[in-house]
């Protein structure tokens, strides 16, 4: 079957949570949706009620991805305009890939729409830099094992040793091990940011070491919507800044580049 615009599904990326940290097309498709599929379990009411009225609003916290699909495809056959609401940027851990396989099979075309993740908002709001100059340039989004699993090639073990700014996402529920497999690279004192439901109104964010990772959410009882930022910039000194703004740093639009080749003489 071929696609056509009738038959078109917009997964958009809601953010970490607050309304006012949608991209604009993201606000605007959802504004101007005829059917809603959002997951209500991660997903702040506020942004669903961004829809109209009429708007027909099917929430997927109870639902299968075979039966949230079946729903999307419907209605998108049936010519209406259908926002596949995701938290975050769909992008990342979003089953995104099973969900457009699945479309283009039923000859369904999709726009994908970046949302801001949970990541970005946690260092806003701690106006934090994750990469400083000469201390940590790289930064890894990555997950616990748990039931899913991740490549060896990825372990845990491995990310941390590179001591990078370690973001890790659904990981909650195993911070004990994580915590024990992270303090073999990391010094025990660098810095933690535990955020839980970022951007929503009962947001709660605070930074510890990291050898008080797991006693902290448990005391909190974290088991979802949690993140992880481990990273030695949280704890950046004042002294550290970019070469791009130093007055002794030229480049192509202030003062041209040295590329380091000779001049050759005229003949």
């Amino acid at each position: 079957m071929s696609t056509t615009p009738s038959s078109l599904v917009h997964i958009v990326g809601g953010g970490p949570g607050a309304p006012d940290l949608l991209t604009l097309r993201a606000a605007r498709l959802i504004e101007s949706a005829e059917v809603l599929v959002w997951t209500d379990s991660l997903l702040s009411p506020q942004i669903a009620a961004l829809a109209p009225p009429t708007c027909e609003r099917i929430r997927t916290s109870t639902l299968t991805l075979e039966e949230v699909l079946a729903v999307v495809v419907d209605r998108a056959r049936a010519g209406l305009r259908v926002v596949r609401l995701h938290d975050g940027d769909p992008c990342l851990y979003g089953a995104l890939n099973e969900q457009i396989c699945r479309l283009a099979d039923a000859g369904i075309g999709v726009e994908v729409v970046p949302g801001l993740s949970a990541y970005q908002a946690t260092a806003a709001a701690l106006q934090s830099e994750l990469t400083i100059p000469g201390l940590v340039q790289t930064i890894v989004l990555s997950r616990a094992g748990g039931r899913t699993g991740t490549p060896e090639r990825e372990s845990l073990e491995r990310l941390a040793s590179l001591q990078a700014s370690l973001c890790l996402y659904l990981s909650a529920r195993h911070v004990e091990e994580v915590q024990t497999e992270l303090l073999r690279h990391y010094p025990p004192q660098t810095p933690v940011a535990i955020g839980y439901r970022v951007s929503w109104p009962d947001q709660w964010i605070t930074v510890v070491p990291l050898e008080k990772m797991a006693a902290t959410s448990r005391e909190r009882d974290l088991i979802r919507t949690t993140l992880y930022v481990v990273s030695p910039a949280l704890a950046a000194p004042e002294a550290a800044r970019s070469r791009l703004y130093s007055a002794s740093h030229n480049h192509l639009f202030r003062g041209g580049i040295d590329d380091g080749d000779p001049v050759q003489p005229s003949p």
